[in-house]
């Protein structure tokens, strides 16, 4: 029902003037006659932007700025909106601040290596203060000038320096190489923060326009909202719904007439460019994109369209009105004075004729239901 009226609204005239000469009516009837027909599928549907997508926030923050409206051109990578992020902003500064101080305490003015280098350098002293009066019992010992005693006190000494002169050295480059591990890790931190700090200047992934903006100045914004809707300036798609009973007859690369109010004297020509198998059980359709060959309409995200999708053309074919039809495959006709109904072969049809494959021919006298 909804089909015929659509496609005599998109083919216009050209339909009712086939309709109109596509017979030869006698007193008592029409006869069938050959002549063009052409076969097509309803479609109801809208336009959108090829590349579309969805601008969302990458961090929670007050909206500061929105550089872009809707009807604006944007390129790649342009900034498009900047947050206030408070949260990220001083987890920023404290990350700052480490990294700061890790950098510090690795630096040659360290104050933390300045006291354990000048550890190691007391320790090397004593080492060598020990080191010397250790020798010199010794040579005492061997003269005779000693006691054994004083020679192991002076040992002892000795070795508990040199002991702990390895230790405040260990101890030293365990600290330089927690420091430098530190160092690398505040570091990777404040970059992971300014990188987050930076996700508050929200950019364009793509070159196009700007269809809707959603969130303005003042607004509290949380992550992941939606902020703006960009899609491809010219590059537009017709987005079909066809009705289930018509889907076994839509083929990729059919042509399509398309016709949206906004133009009213303007009919477009598309193509089909791809037929999506998963029926929406809302409204009992399959959704077929059509790409424009030729002139296209202008950017206007969701314009609303009708379309006729071409399944045949015929170019000589039988024909006799849609309107004589009785049931799916029957007519009446005149035979020697008398009205009979016979059942004929029907082939392809659009909303005013029908195809005769056979059953009639073109001396056929064809009648209505009511003479």
């Amino acid at each position: 029902m909804k089909n015929r009226v659509v496609i005599r609204t998109v083919f216009g005239l050209t339909v009712v003037a086939l309709a109109f000469g596509a017979c030869r009516r006698g007193e008592e009837g029409i006869k069938p006659t050959y002549r063009e027909l052409t076969e097509a599928v309803y479609a109801s549907g809208s336009i959108y932007p090829r590349n579309e997508y969805k601008v969302f926030a990458n961090a929670d923050g007050v909206l500061q700025q929105q550089l872009v409206s809707e009807g604006d051109s944007v390129s790649r990578n342009q900034l498009l909106f900047v947050l206030e992020g408070i949260t990220e902003r001083a987890r920023e500064q404290a990350a700052g601040a480490v990294y700061r101080q890790s950098r510090s305490n690795l630096s040659p003015d360290s104050p933390v290596l300045a006291e354990q280098e000048a550890q190691v350098r007391n320790a090397r002293t004593r080492l060598e203060n020990d080191s010397v009066n250790f020798f010199r019992f010794q040579d005492l010992y061997r003269q005779n000038a000693t006691s054994k005693a004083e020679l192991e006190r002076a040992q002892l000494a000795y070795q508990t320096s040199r002991n702990d002169y390895a230790a405040r050295q260990s101890a030293l480059r365990r600290t330089r190489n927690q420091l430098f591990v530190d160092l690398q890790n505040s570091r990777s931190q404040f970059v992971a923060t300014e990188e987050e700090g930076s996700n508050t200047r929200v950019k364009s992934f793509v070159a196009g326009k700007v269809y809707e903006v959603t969130k303005k100045p003042g607004e509290f914004v949380r992550r992941n909202d939606q902020l703006a809707l960009i899609g491809s300036g010219r590059a537009v798609y017709a987005q079909l719904a066809v009705d289930e009973s018509d889907f076994g007859k839509m083929r990729v690369g059919q042509e399509v007439a398309i016709k949206a109010d906004v133009y009213p004297d303007k009919i477009f020509k598309g193509r089909v460019s791809k037929i999506y198998p998963k029926l929406n059980r809302v409204d009992q359709s399959f959704r077929v994109d059509a790409e424009f060959v030729g002139e296209q309409p202008d950017a206007y995200y969701g314009l609303t369209v009708e379309a006729n999708i071409i399944i045949t053309k015929l170019s000589r074919v039988l024909t006799i009105p849609k309107a004589y039809v009785v049931g799916s495959d029957s007519v009446w006709v005149e035979q020697g004075g008398e009205k009979k109904k016979v059942k004929f072969v029907k082939g392809a049809e659009n909303f005013d004729l029908v195809e005769v494959k056979g059953g009639l021919d073109e001396n056929t006298t064809v009648v209505g239901s009511r003479l």
